[in-house]
């Protein structure tokens, strides 16, 4: 069996000299769960050749939704070199086969019935495959056995969605189709956003350890490379830009610009307005790691946040009067670092026709910072730790402390986030309640999963999608901004349609 998994350099030397003049066919895809329609997709494959090569997704470019792929890629590749009919198996190095196809050249590629139609594919790689064949002077051919999903085998029957989740997709199945999935966007694309708050630059150094100094109880580090990323408000703006093209940002640099030309890279096709505030450096967060464990050692910040000078929240007043009526939307991230003062809070709660709030504890603002300022919210997002912090209450059942600081802040919907424990959305107009489980399967940062959140559900709730859509989407996106350090990846909108597709089959 292991003389059949190649690496596709090692492949390519085999096809080029034992099998020159016979004809190669090329099956791609994740094969996670092998099923008889796979077989008779390969079956019929093979007939069009002499030659069948199966090449795979690697795990980190799966995107068929939570815990998926369910096995790793050194085992799908075992799987399939198992078939009799399967000649050799190899493993891509992208998210798509065009990498594979122009390396190995085959003269057939094979795609099974459901990709014959290029506008269902979200993403719009088959159209790249088929380019990518064409130009090897291959063609592409689609089988035409019965299909067998993989997905709807794995929702069916795995512990991937649990009950609660399930039976709420099978309630809001007709939602979920293609077309409806494809109307919920384009109705989103359409809505002007601003998003107001502090702007964060993210620096990750990832050290090795040397150990303890040899004169101070001090530990060292020994760093290997650094990173940047755009964090804070300004990943929020980043991040909505591939759901519309009318996203803007009011936020504060330091007030000799720093990092100006980074953040207006970064910021992709959202634009910014600001105010350079008085005596403080651009906001600057950096975090040590282990380069190994990918722990963070330790933590270091650039920031002044005592409260803006009179001049500097007139400046910012007058740039969120001026601007605030123009949007459908804004998103505030209030991460209390002296950016949004009382009066600025209470004229953004007046203004605007739709407000989404984030107003995170960190560790410069922990018993400094709580939602007081804010009222007549139409949507908050918390985690429990900071719900329980608002009421100094450890104890008390959460959903009777959401209830309560709903009627206080007078907040017509309000998220709370328990990590693994999944999400908890509140509806005051309503008086209902809707949770939905987590779909990550393990975190390599929490950085931004909470913007995330807020970010998508906001959208969701402000175009009139229901509430566990709206909640589903959300954690389908902070799912995916947990995979990256920080906020280093953009939250891709296809990403978040192929893993409503693979739920709800």
């Amino acid at each position: 069996m292991k003389n059949k998994i190649l690496h596709p350099d090692n492949l390519k030397k085999i096809l080029n000299k034992k099998f020159k003049n016979k004809k190669v066919v090329l099956c791609h895809g994740v094969f996670d769960l092998l099923h008889f329609g796979h077989i008779k997709h390969f079956e019929e494959a093979k007939s069009y050749g002499d030659i069948l090569i199966v090449s795979i997704t690697p795990d980190i470019f799966v995107n068929k939704g939570p815990s998926r792929p369910m096995f790793k890629e050194n085992i799908r590749l075992r799987s399939l070199a198992a078939l009799e009919i399967v000649d050799y198996v190899t493993i891509n190095d992208g998210v798509s086969a065009i990498n594979i196809i122009k390396k190995l050249k085959p003269n057939i590629y094979c795609k099974g019935p459901d990709y014959k139609d290029h506008k269902r594919d979200v993403t719009k790689n088959i159209k790249k495959e088929k380019e990518a064949i064409k130009s090897c002077k291959g063609k592409i051919v689609y089988t035409s056995g019965e299909t067998f999903s993989s997905g709807s085998i794995i929702n069916k029957y795995s512990d991937v969605l649990d009950t609660d989740t399930k039976k709420n997709i099978s309630k809001v199945k007709n939602l979920l189709n293609a077309k409806n999935i494809e109307n919920i966007f384009k109705k989103i694309s359409k809505l002007k956003i601003l998003v107001i708050g502090e702007l964060i630059i993210d620096e990750y150094t990832f050290s090795d350890a040397l150990g303890k100094s040899g004169k101070d109880p001090m530990l060292v580090l020994k760093e290997i490379k650094s990173e940047k990323y755009l964090g804070g408000a300004g990943s929020i703006a980043r991040n909505l830009t591939p759901f519309s093209k009318n996203i803007n940002l009011i936020t504060m640099l330091g007030e000799k610009s720093e990092n100006k030309d980074f953040i207006k890279k970064e910021l992709n096709k959202a634009q910014m307005f600001y105010i350079k505030k008085k005596n403080s450096p651009t906001i600057v967060k950096k975090r040590f790691l282990d380069i190994y464990s990918n722990s963070k050692v330790l933590g270091l910040y650039q920031f002044n946040d005592d409260k803006l000078n009179k001049k500097n929240e007139k400046d910012l007043q007058k740039i969120i009067s001026k601007k605030i009526t123009n949007y459908d939307l804004v998103i505030v991230s209030d991460y209390g670092h002296g950016f949004i003062s009382e009066n600025t809070a209470k004229l953004i709660s007046k203004k605007a026709k739709f407000v989404a709030l984030n107003a995170q504890i960190n560790a410069a603002n922990i018993g400094m910072h709580s939602l007081n300022k804010y009222q007549k919210i139409d949507c908050i997002i918390i985690n429990e730790k900071e719900l329980r912090y608002e009421f100094r209450d450890k104890n008390s059942e959460i959903k009777l402390l959401m209830k309560r600081l709903s009627k206080l802040r007078k907040a017509k919907k309000l998220i709370v986030t328990q990590g693994k424990s999944g999400s908890i959305l509140y509806d005051q107009t309503k008086n209902k309640f809707t949770n939905i489980q987590a779909f990550a399967v393990s975190a390599l940062d929490k950085i931004g999963a909470g913007d995330t959140m807020l970010t998508l559900s906001s959208l969701c709730f402000k175009v009139g999608l229901n509430n566990f859509l709206s909640l589903l989407i959300g954690s389908i996106g902070a799912a995916e901004s947990v995979k990256n350090f920080g906020n280093k990846e953009i939250i891709k909108k296809t990403q978040i349609i192929k893993t409503l597709e693979n739920i709800s089959k």
